[in-house]
């Protein structure tokens, strides 16, 4: 994939599935409950079966993608680890120890681990741009491709030390306002590491906010191996009519290049959660994303978008199996139960 060619898979884009809504719906309205009564349950099936374009829709095939770079701008001391914890992890990732393999456990999800370009780290993003356009192209599309077509549901998550800064440095090219505004403790900074982090995201902004014409320029810019797949991933998914999950800060400024792109990229996706970095609550807010969890999680991994997985899981479940008022043989009338409550 070239890097020009990134900006012509925004064209024919699936939209939802019309019909498969409007038997969604005819169904929801004839199940045993009162109407509503299932609250976001009922728009979560709905979602499902018009991005699945299938009604019923099914959760039989759900898949984990775990994308991990290294990023230069970790050599600044933007993170409470050090940056050689990122192939430790991704060791950890990939002999099943870590908090995301529990959870897929708990899913019969596969997980896949997708390390970038061999581990190779981006430049300094607050001295150069992080990516070339050839990197930033690659990944970007080892992403689009990683994203299976017989897929039910698609989790991404990520690892990569220092990629909360790179998040930061994303989204404060993309929807402006201050680094103060985006940065946070990431993996555990106190007051002092944040000041310096956010300094380092704000070294960023000035370096590279003139030259920034078009949100795939900020992604190479100030983005990072890991980031750039995970976006190519969530449009992967859009055009296989994969519905996706979101995890935390990392994976959802990701997908917020696709946004800013075209408006209404990201209808297949719902946000699986809000992370405790304070970042990912004003992003989700300028996306227009209700998270379904909010546990104060800051892992990544995708381990916010699995927790997620649980709900969505709960809500398909429900539209599938529950019976209808005719089924039940409950009255609808003034005596059934649709006026019990």
């Amino acid at each position: 994939m070239d890097y020009d060619d990134i900006v012509g898979l925004f064209d024919n884009m699936p939209d939802p599935d019309r019909e498969s809504i409007a038997r969604t719906r005819e169904r929801e309205a004839e199940l045993v409950k009162p109407e509503g009564a299932l609250g976001r349950l009922e728009t979560l099936a709905e979602w499902c079966a018009a991005w699945q374009a299938r009604h019923p829709p099914r959760l039989d095939d759900v898949r984990i993608l775990v994308f991990a770079g290294n990023h230069g701008v970790a050599a600044r001391g933007v993170s409470a680890y050090p940056p050689e914890v990122t192939g430790q992890m991704l060791h950890c990732l990939s002999t099943g120890g870590a908090a995301i393999n529990q959870m897929a456990g708990v899913h019969s999800a596969g997980v896949e681990v997708v390390e970038l370009l061999g581990g190779l780290p981006t430049a300094d993003f607050s001295a150069a741009p992080a990516m070339d356009e050839s990197a930033c192209a690659s990944c970007f599309g080892t992403g689009f491709d990683a994203v299976p077509g017989n897929a039910d549901m698609l989790v991404v998550g990520e690892m990569g030390i220092g990629n909360t800064t790179a998040a930061a440095a994303l989204a404060c090219a993309l929807f402006g306002g201050a680094a103060a505004d985006w940065t946070g403790p990431g993996t555990g900074l106190d007051p002092v590491g944040v000041a310096a982090k956010t300094r380092v995201v704000a070294a960023a902004a000035d370096l590279h906010g003139s030259e920034i014409g078009h949100p795939v320029e900020a992604l190479r810019r100030v983005g990072g191996h890991e980031i750039a797949a995970l976006a190519g991933a969530v449009l992967g998914a859009r055009h296989r009519r994969v519905p996706v999950i979101l995890d935390g800060f990392v994976a959802t400024a990701a997908a917020a290049v696709l946004e800013k792109c075209r408006s209404g990229a990201l209808d297949h996706c719902v946000a699986g959660h809000v992370s405790a970095e304070p970042g990912h609550r004003l992003l989700l807010r300028a996306l227009g994303k209700e998270p379904i969890l909010d546990l104060g999680m800051r892992l990544g991994e995708g381990t916010g978008a699995a927790a997620a997985l649980g709900v969505v899981r709960v809500a398909v479940a429900a539209h599938r199996g529950m019976a209808t008022f005719a089924e039940a043989g409950v009255s609808r009338g003034p005596e059934g139960f649709e006026d019990a409550g």
